[in-house]
């Protein structure tokens, strides 16, 4: 069984590091790999999103977004069941990113058999800024989220 972690984002970039960060605690948790999860980082590139989860069991993603809900939102798609808007996860320094790549999997029938995506709203994408206060507490929400969707391995 192939299950992975990804998040997106860039931990240099203010809100846009919750997935990185949330990887980042994820890895350092030996639980994660006694269970066979895999943990990576990722810029959040579309093309290089889409052959890591292509035959995997289990996806979850993690990664900023601005949709026009509050600051610190978190919202929850069922990639397999929800379309992605791509201007909702439009912070990404690629023209193809998490939306993108996702749609295009699910046309190409390579989506993975679950795939989880955990949106937390951000507002500041500056290089060099430090995250909001409320992306972090958000992503303690978010962190204990992910650990219930890995729960029954």
């Amino acid at each position: 069984m192939t299950v992975l972690f990804l998040g997106v984002g860039n931990l240099q970039r203010a809100d846009d590091g919750a997935g990185p960060a949330l990887a980042e605690r994820l890895a350092a948790d030996q639980s994660f790999a006694k269970k066979g999860i895999e943990v990576q980082p990722h810029s959040g590139e579309g093309a290089s999103l889409m052959p890591l989860w292509e035959g995997a069991d289990r996806v979850v993603i993690v990664d900023a977004m601005k949709s026009g809900k509050p600051l610190g939102t978190i919202c929850r798609f069922d990639a397999i069941n929800d379309t992605l808007k791509p201007d909702v996860f439009r912070y990404s320094s690629h023209l193809f990113g998490l939306a993108e790549a996702t749609e295009l999997s699910r046309a190409l029938g390579t989506l993975p058999k679950a795939m989880i995506i955990y949106g937390i709203e951000g507002e500041e994408f500056t290089f060099g800024a430090a995250m909001s206060a409320q992306v972090e507490a958000a992503l303690a929400e978010v962190e204990t989220a992910v650990r219930k969707e890995f729960a029954d391995l």
